[in-house]
């Protein structure tokens, strides 16, 4: 089996894997499976769960795509070679109590090719991050020495690393330098060298994959019952309402997928329900609100760095 067809089988497995999880803990609501063809090359699984007794809405997507290198994804995207292929996971779960954070996470690998079909570059790319909606400074610490301990079997150097691409890269750079939430990790463009070749890479990138259930459903299961207002349920849909700007604006994920004619559903998954957008608004000094506010404009460190 060469690398290509391993993740492919991995990325399938993943997602049996966080759908039975999620549907454990929603009780509820089932995934709905949408299976669809790229006339290009390639197709995927597209799984969505809504209206359930825990997740509002949610996706939890694989795809396996490939083409020629056009045009347009040499000078947007930056890349060269003849052929390229991509497989990747991706979800994003909107919860209806706004005590349970909204989680996403990616984990992929792309691949180009010359002329003869020879690969010219590989790389992978990931990461998963929460965006709580009130803080539980329990709950950051947990998700992150999570992902902390897996980094570190593999690289003491790639949780810092990879911590600080995450606070720096969901950040809504129009408000103010806010980021979506309270981070996690993210890498792209991680490729072979000296000291970590495909191999190292590839089970690092699956151990990221693993953890993501022992990461997050903890802390849907601790939260889930929690009784809430109105008032913070509006606070949520303002929270969204930040989500949506970063994804429509920022997201190079959603970027690729529509410049390279990718199906225009499954990127857009990722938007909730139901947003607001209310002028200027601005939480009340001194409140939980605010707390989480301050979080999002100063990223915090949640680990111990002695474990």
């Amino acid at each position: 089996m060469n690398m290509k067809e391993e993740w492919i089988k991995y990325i399938e497995s993943l997602q049996n894997r966080i759908c039975a999880a999620v549907e454990e803990c929603d009780s509820k609501a089932k995934f709905v499976e949408d299976q669809w063809q790229r006339t290009e090359g390639g197709g995927g699984k597209t799984r969505v769960i809504s209206d359930g007794n825990v997740f509002e809405k949610g996706g939890v997507n694989t795809s396996v795509v490939f083409g020629n290198v056009s045009e347009a994804m040499k000078s947007q995207l930056k890349i060269e070679g003849n052929k390229w292929f991509a497989c990747g996971l991706s979800l994003v779960l909107h919860p209806r109590n706004p005590f349970v954070p909204t989680v996403h996470c990616n984990y992929r690998l792309f691949e180009l090719y010359n002329e003869k079909d020879e690969v010219i570059d590989r790389w992978f790319g990931g990461g998963t991050d929460l965006t709580p909606y009130y803080l539980f400074e329990e709950d950051a610490k947990h998700f992150h020495q999570t992902y902390k301990n897996v980094c570190d079997e593999f690289d003491p150097s790639f949780y810092p690393t990879f911590k600080k691409n995450c606070d720096d890269y969901f950040v809504n750079t129009h408000r103010n330098n806010e980021r979506r939430g309270i981070g996690g990790i993210f890498y792209d463009y991680l490729k072979p060298d000296e000291k970590h070749d495909a191999d190292f890479l590839i089970s690092f990138s699956k151990a990221c994959g693993d953890a993501f259930i022992p990461a997050y459903i903890p802390i849907v299961k601790k939260r889930k019952n929690c009784s809430f207002t109105a008032a913070q349920k509006y606070w949520q849909e303002i929270r969204r309402g930040r989500y949506v700007e970063f994804n429509l604006i920022h997201d190079r994920g959603t970027l690729f997928g529509l410049k390279t004619n990718g199906r225009t559903e499954s990127i857009l998954m990722s938007l909730p329900p139901t947003v607001r957008f209310e002028y200027n608004y601005q939480p009340e000094n001194g409140s939980e609100e605010e707390k989480l506010l301050e979080v999002c404009l100063n990223p915090q460190e949640w680990t111990d760095q002695n474990k």
